[in-house]
């Protein structure tokens, strides 16, 4: 008899649950196992009846975009007594169901374990009274729980990212960006409010992203006692600088160091006392739970929704719950109830106001982060220490332009002037170092640069060569340059690596030498994700989610042609995150075999009912299986079944406003630089004194500039190694139409 599996959303909803239950449902479909809804959370499972009904392949199409959960959830008083836990056992063995996948914050998880531990001694008890016979219960011993986290709040720990929280920050960001327009305007103060219950990941990242001009979170609350004097005067200072608006987030559950809560409201009463002006009030409240989830939540809740089917339907009776997360790009198991005991040990230590050993335990990355915006806040840097080196260092833009270029850009600027050296703004690339266009920056020569797509300095790709070289020295030499930051893609990376291996010729190279990725390609060595990608990729699948929906009136096929190169990334990745049949990556070429298959799914899924085909195609895919071809062969061979368009996606991947995670990276990663340009002023030549620099394992790490020809296959100008081809075999499982199409096939 094949394993059966429950799936239930609890607790509060949170953006990609959708996408969770989908990849869960799926992947135990495939694995043979009987999947069973159990709508309304805990109390369908403890009402039972038409609440726990079997979930089919098709049920969980078209769910992808879609907010909140299709299964509905509920919170139950009832669950947690022990009497409502024995009517949910009931009602499980009634179903034959001994395995559960849980999506809910850590009190639906902890209650999902409590029903593991019970579930022996609660069935014995149901065969005792006659509600359950012997033979179902021996059928089903044990139960298995695999738990995923799904909150907005980013507050457990265990996982990098639980369900929903990237979609919360996009919504947090979009608003802040809006008000920062009116504030500016008007020249007004704004208080924004932000969710996260105890944790201050929103309102840290949401400030972060956004330029905010001073954020409160419950984990470090302000050191002074007249924390209010102290920021209205960064506020004020800031409107003398030339800025025009005040932004300050509050995270809802913002403390001072005695634990009382700080307010709205009495933010609001503090900076009109303190400040003289009107001062707004916004509190985003549920709109950040609310709409379609981003990319990033679509492909996480994928990923981990998958895993925890495997592991659900692999586990044994010994086997411990565990929790199925994310950790630097890795699924990752850990056992649930570790994860809930250390979330609970952060939330005893906020409440006993150690503060420390909350922001210890919040991680790195936090750390890190919250390190940054205290210097990003600032109303005017820290003088110059006398006697402190002032390093000139020169800053630009290279190859085609990509969202976060001018966060890190702003990010640089601010935190090296803040240590009192002296950036170089290039403008137009590599071409005005030949051609000495040149500038000194200041603090406010970057302001309002963080949410702003495209390049304030402007771009190239010329990679320099010949008398370039020279030009190029003398340019350094001029204005003194004792470093060079690049924020670019490829031919940024080929115009640093010339002037390393160029240092024998000219001692002006002999300077620090420090690349920032930047592409939505994806496509650098020495990183896993580049600036930019999650941009475009965030833009590729709300275009695509607007295709779909304009096709479901009529029987047609999409093919979506996406830029990469001949890097598959963001063909791949979106194929995942919109639900795509198919995608062609030039990394497994495209062959006729392919096509005739494709051709057959189409017209066998047109021919019973089907109403939407989606495609994705690599622009690079195959210079001879083009994207018109295969519009012209699916037409032809589609018949009277369906038609077909094509939608270029073009340049509106490279355009619009850098995703809240592309402005946070960018940040980051040129926090970094800032410490590497420090670290190796004077070394000279040393090999070390040239790299780029890039997120690793969850790390920010340091790669050698000579590595780059290694790494790299020069003729796709792609990585030898890419991670993400690793999920290829997922997004094949989930686009198929049934269990076992593509055996067969």
């Amino acid at each position: 008899m094949p394993k059966r599996l429950g799936v239930l959303t609890s607790g509060g909803d949170a953006q990609g649950m959708n996408a969770a239950i989908r990849a869960t449902v799926r992947a135990a479909l495939d694995l043979g196992a009987e999947v069973y809804g159990i709508y309304e959370g805990y109390q369908g499972m403890i009402d039972g009846g038409a609440y726990i009904r079997p979930v089919a392949w098709p049920a969980t199409g078209g769910i992808l975009h879609k907010g909140g959960t299709i299964f509905g959830t509920a919170r139950s008083p009832e669950f947690r007594t022990r009497e409502g836990r024995r009517k949910a056992v009931a009602n499980l063995l009634r179903f034959g169901i001994d395995r559960l996948v849980i999506i809910g914050g850590d009190g639906s998880l902890a209650g999902a374990n409590l029903l593991r531990q019970e579930w022996k001694e609660l069935g014995q008890e149901l065969v005792e009274t006659g509600e359950i016979d012997q033979a179902t219960f021996d059928a089903h011993p044990y139960l298995v729980i695999a738990g995923l986290v799904g909150s907005i709040d980013n507050d457990m720990l265990g996982t990098d990212m639980t369900i929903g929280a990237d979609s919360a920050l996009h919504r947090i960001t979009d608003a802040i960006d809006a008000i920062t327009s009116t504030a500016a305007s008007h020249q007004r103060a704004f208080v924004v409010e932000v969710m996260g219950r105890n944790c201050g990941y929103l309102a840290l990242m949401g400030a972060l992203a956004s330029g905010a001009d001073w954020v409160l979170i419950p984990e470090n609350p302000p050191n002074l006692e007249d924390w209010e004097a102290k920021m209205c005067s960064i506020l004020r200072e800031g409107r003398k600088s030339g800025r025009r608006d005040s932004i300050v987030v509050v995270a809802e559950g913002a403390q001072d160091r005695q634990g009382n809560p700080i307010t709205c409201d009495e933010v609001k009463n503090v900076l009109e006392s303190h400040l003289g002006e009107d001062v707004r009030v916004t509190v985003l409240g549920h709109v950040q739970r609310g709409g379609s989830p981003s990319a990033y939540d679509r492909i996480l809740s994928t990923l981990v929704g998958a895993a925890a089917a495997s592991i659900a339907l692999s586990a044994g009776a010994d086997d411990e719950s565990m929790l199925v997360g994310i950790q630097h790009n890795r699924v990752t198991f850990q056992p649930l109830m570790e994860c809930v005991r250390r979330t609970h040990e952060l939330n005893a230590a906020m409440r006993g106001l150690d503060f420390a050993k909350a922001m210890e335990m919040r991680g790195k990355s936090f750390q890190e982060s919250f390190a940054i915006l205290r210097t990003l806040i600032r109303s005017k840097p820290h003088p110059p220490e006398p006697g402190k080196d002032r390093i000139r260092f020169a800053v630009l833009n290279a190859s085609a332009p990509a969202p976060g270029m001018n966060a890190a850009v702003r990010a640089a600027v601010r935190l090296a002037v803040d240590r009192g050296h002296i950036p170089v703004g290039v403008y137009r690339g590599f071409r005005g170092l030949i051609t000495d266009n040149l500038q000194e920056m200041d603090w406010m020569s970057v302001s309002g640069w963080a949410p702003t797509g495209g390049s304030e300095l402007g771009t190239s790709r010329k990679v320099p060569k010949g008398g370039d070289l020279y030009a190029i020295a003398k340019t350094l030499e001029k204005h003194q340059i004792d470093a060079i930051l690049m924020v670019g893609g490829w031919a940024g990376y080929q115009s640093m690596l010339k002037l390393y291996q160029e240092r024998a010729n000219f001692p002006a190279f002999n300077i620090p030498l420090i690349c920032v990725p930047a592409t939505i390609n994806n496509n650098l060595p020495g990183t896993e994700l580049c600036v930019g990608a999650d941009t475009a990729l965030n833009s590729i699948t709300e275009v695509v989610d607007k295709i779909k929906r304009s096709a479901v009136a009529s029987n047609r096929c999409f093919i979506v042609e996406v830029m990469g190169r001949y890097c598959g990334y963001l063909a791949l990745m979106s194929a995942i995150a919109t639900g795509a049949e198919r995608v062609y990556l030039h990394e497994e070429g495209v062959t006729l075999k392919d096509l005739e298959r494709d051709i057959a799914m189409l017209n066998e899924g047109f021919a019973h009912g089907k109403r939407l085909g989606l495609m994705i195609r690599n622009e690079n895919a195959n210079p001879l299986y083009t994207t018109p071809f295969l519009s012209a062969l699916f037409e032809e061979e589609g018949g009277p079944l369906f038609d077909v368009r094509i939608s270029v996606l073009g340049h509106l991947q490279q355009g619009g406003d850098p995703s809240p995670y592309d402005r946070i990276l960018a940040t980051r990663l040129a926090a970094k630089s800032v410490d590497f340009i420090e670290q190796q002023y004077g070394q000279g030549d040393k090999d070390e004194s040239a790299a780029c620099i890039g997120l690793l394992s969850g790390e920010m790490r340091l790669t050698p500039l000579y590595e780059i020809p290694r790494l790299m296959d020069d003729k796709t100008q792609r990585p030898k190694e890419q991670w993400w081809m690793s999920l290829r075999p997922i997004a094949r499982m989930l686009a198929q139409p049934g269990p076992g199409f593509y055996k067969g096939a």
